[in-house]
C-alpha cells in the first residue's frame, strides 16, 4: 500500500479583496469562496496550509522584462492618465485593467506558485495547490487575457533549478499561449494544451504548432470545438498524457486547472462536469510525480469553487458529500446547494473521427521525440566521466579563476533556468 501523499496548500486571505472592476468577468473573490468551501468540508486538516511569502520585484524579472515589471509596480488608477503610451505598449487597459493594488495582487498569486515549486524542489511536499495561480496568458512584456504576471512560467523556472525536465499541462478552455511561447525553443519543458480553437481567444494553439529548434515536438496542442463532454475528453486526455509521460518522463509537473472548461461557464463553451474535469487531475496524480496544481480561468462564480474544492478532495484521496456544508457564501449555491451540477444538453461538435485523427497525429509527433536516456550522458572521452553540463560550468568558471558565490549562483541559475526562456 502506498503511503499518503504530502499535500501543501497556499492561500492568502487578501486575494479576495482585489477587484478588476464593475462588470469584469475575472473575480478573485472566487478563490476566497473556494477556500471557504475547502475549510467547511474539513479538507484543510489533511494539508499543510501556508500563507505565501511575497516574492520580490526582482524574482518577477526572471521571466518578465524590467520595464514591464516596473510599470506594473508604478501604475495606479490615479496616475494612469500620465502613462498612455505605456498602457498601449504593455496592453494594459481593457481586458487587463488598472485597479487598486494591481502589483500586490500579482505578487500574491505568483508567490504561491513560486513558493509551491520551491517546496517541491526541497522534497517537502508531493503535491502543492495554489488556486489563485494559473494566469497563463501573460507574456514577457505584455499583459493578456486578464493575466499580468505569468506565475506558471515563473514556477516552471523555479522547478528547472532542480528538475531536468518539467511538464506543463493546461485544461483551461483557452490555449496556454504565454507558457508555450516562453518555452517554445527548449526541450527541457514540454507544454500540452487542450483548448477551444477557431475564432476564440487567444487564437493560437494549432495542432501544427509543435515548437522550434531544440523545442521542436515539445509543444503539444489539441484544438477542440464547442460542446466537449466528459467521455470525449477522457478518450483524448489519457492516451496523450500517458504517451507524454512515457517519452518525456518529466520529474515534475505543473497542472493548470482552468475551470472555464466546465459546462455553463460564462465565457466557455465546453460541457464538462466536475467529475470529467477532475478526472484529468486524478490521472495526472496517478503517475506519482511531484505536482504543482494551479487555478486559471473560470467565470461562473458559483461553479469555480465547486470545481476546485472537489479537485482538492481528489488530490487528497478523500470523498466529500454532494450536499454542500454551510459556509459563508451558501446562498451562491442555490437552489440545489449541491457540489455536483448537471451538464447541459448542448451538442458536442467534436466528432469521434476528428478526435481520433487528431489524437493519432499528436501521438505520431510524440513518437518523434528522442527517448529520455536511462543513464547519465557522458562526454565520450576515454578516462573521464564528466557530464557535458558539469563541463560547461567548469568552463564558465575559467581554468584558474575562483568563482565567487554570487557568480557561481548566477551561472547555476542561468544554466538551469534562465537560458531556457526566449528573449
Amino acid at each position: 500500500m502506498t503511503s499518503k501523499k504530502k499535500v501543501s496548500y497556499f492561500y492568502d486571505a487578501e486575494i479576495g479583496n482585489y477587484h478588476y472592476g464593475q462588470g469584469h468577468p475575472m473575480k478573485p473573490h472566487r478563490v476566497r469562496m473556494t477556500h471557504n468551501l475547502v475549510v467547511n468540508y474539513g479538507l484543510y486538516r489533511q494539508m499543510e496550509v501556508f500563507r505565501p511569502k511575497l516574492v520580490s520585484q526582482t524574482n518577477l524579472t526572471r521571466f518578465h522584462s524590467d520595464d514591464y515589471v516596473n510599470f506594473l509596480n508604478t501604475i495606479t488608477p490615479d496616475n494612469s492618465s500620465s502613462y498612455v503610451r505605456q498602457l498601449q505598449r504593455f496592453n494594459v487597459g481593457e481586458d487587463c485593467p488598472v485597479f487598486d493594488g494591481l502589483f500586490e495582487f500579482c505578487q500574491l498569486y505568483t508567490s504561491g506558485s513560486i513558493g509551491g515549486a520551491a517546496r517541491l524542489n526541497e522534497n517537502l511536499s508531493d503535491i502543492v495547490i495554489n488556486w489563485s495561480g494559473g494566469l497563463h496568458h501573460a507574456k514577457k512584456a505584455e499583459a493578456s487575457g486578464f493575466c499580468y504576471i505569468n506565475d506558471c512560467v515563473l514556477a516552471i523556472l523555479e522547478l528547472l533549478k532542480q528538475h531536468q525536465r518539467v511538464l506543463y499541462i493546461d485544461i483551461d478552455i483557452h490555449h496556454g499561449d504565454g507558457v508555450e511561447e516562453a518555452f517554445y525553443s527548449t526541450n527541457r519543458v514540454m507544454t500540452v494544451s487542450f483548448h477551444k480553437f477557431g475564432e476564440y481567444f487567444p487564437g493560437t494553439g494549432d495542432v501544427l504548432d509543435v515548437g522550434y529548434e531544440q523545442g521542436k515536438n515539445y509543444a503539444i496542442n489539441f484544438p477542440l470545438n464547442d460542446g466537449m463532454d466528459d467521455n470525449s475528453f477522457k478518450k483524448i486526455f489519457r492516451p496523450i498524457i500517458g504517451k507524454v509521460m512515457d517519452v518525456f518522463a518529466p520529474s515534475a509537473i505543473v497542472l493548470q486547472c482552468g475551470a472555464d472548461s466546465l459546462s455553463g461557464d460564462r465565457l466557455g463553451c465546453f460541457n464538462l462536469s466536475l467529475k470529467g474535469h477532475a478526472d484529468c487531475v486524478e490521472y495526472v496524480k496517478s503517475f506519482n510525480v511531484p505536482l504543482l496544481v494551479l487555478g486559471g480561468g473560470g467565470y461562473t462564480l458559483r461553479n469555480v469553487p465547486r470545481c476546485w474544492t472537489y479537485e482538492t478532495s481528489v488530490l487528497l484521496d478523500t470523498e466529500v458529500k454532494n450536499s454542500l456544508p454551510y459556509n459563508d457564501y451558501f446562498e451562491y449555491y442555490g437552489p440545489d446547494y449541491r457540489l455536483h451540477m448537471p451538464v447541459s444538453n448542448m451538442e458536442n461538435l467534436n466528432s469521434q473521427d476528428y478526435l481520433e485523427r487528431t489524437k493519432i497525429q499528436l501521438l505520431e509527433i510524440l513518437s518523434n521525440i528522442e527517448p529520455v536516456p536511462s543513464v547519465q550522458i557522458e562526454t565520450g572521452q576515454t578516462g573521464t566521466n564528466i557530464s557535458p553540463v558539469a563541463a560547461a560550468v567548469e568552463k564558465a568558471g575559467g581554468d584558474d579563476v575562483e568563482m565567487s558565490a554570487e557568480v557561481r549562483a548566477e551561472v547555476e541559475d542561468k544554466k538551469q533556468a534562465g537560458d531556457m526562456v526566449l528573449n
